[in-house]
């Protein structure tokens, strides 16, 4: 069984990265159209990027539980520890690296995603390996942090925080929804 998680969660590696990376353009390639912005990066701030790993991972999450049949709380726990590891590798990656250069390059942002998908998939091929039995009430915690994730990275596209992580990063404050690139929602 093992073996089989393990090709699984390889598996979704190749698939977090490549359906992620294509989140990024969905909603340009939609025409800014603002439902797309409960899944797709709308701007370039560090939260819409957190997007980009976020869903592909949900997704590729229901289909992972329903052909390994894992224990379900062992899944959640492990999915959502998982679901948490990317954007805090992001976060402590992306931050550190242009804290000390003072400017960011994609080459390194993109292997920062990629490092970020990777860390957040052995994390959770850790826990879904793991002998340990995980009670009820782990996995019904875990399946309400996965809620509070969802409610959040559907919602603050639309109804952005003004934090740094929000802010589309060329300076003019903007946050959330930027109707195409013109007007904006502060």
């Amino acid at each position: 069984m093992n073996l089989k998680i393990k090709k699984w969660e390889i598996a979704g590696i190749i698939f977090i990265i490549g359906f992620g990376t294509t989140l990024h353009f969905w909603f340009e390639w939609t025409n800014y159209w603002r439902p797309m912005a409960l899944i797709a990066a709308v701007n370039e701030s560090t939260w819409e990027h957190f997007k980009m790993a976020f869903w592909p991972s949900i997704f590729f999450g229901i289909v992972e539980y329903f052909c390994l049949k894992i224990n379900a709380n062992k899944f959640l726990f492990g999915k959502l520890l998982g679901l948490i590891t990317m954007p805090i590798v992001t976060f402590v990656l992306f931050y550190s690296y242009t804290t000390i250069t003072g400017h960011h390059y994609l080459w390194v942002d993109v292997i920062i995603f990629m490092l970020s998908v990777i860390a957040g998939q052995y994390v959770s091929y850790k826990i879904l390996v793991n002998e340990k039995t995980y009670p009820s009430s782990t996995g019904q915690l875990a399946m309400v942090g996965i809620v509070v994730m969802i409610a959040a990275f559907s919602l603050l596209s639309y109804y952005p925080m003004k934090n740094f992580i929000f802010e589309h990063p060329d300076g003019h404050g903007e946050y959330g929804i930027l109707d195409h690139y013109g007007d904006h929602d502060h």
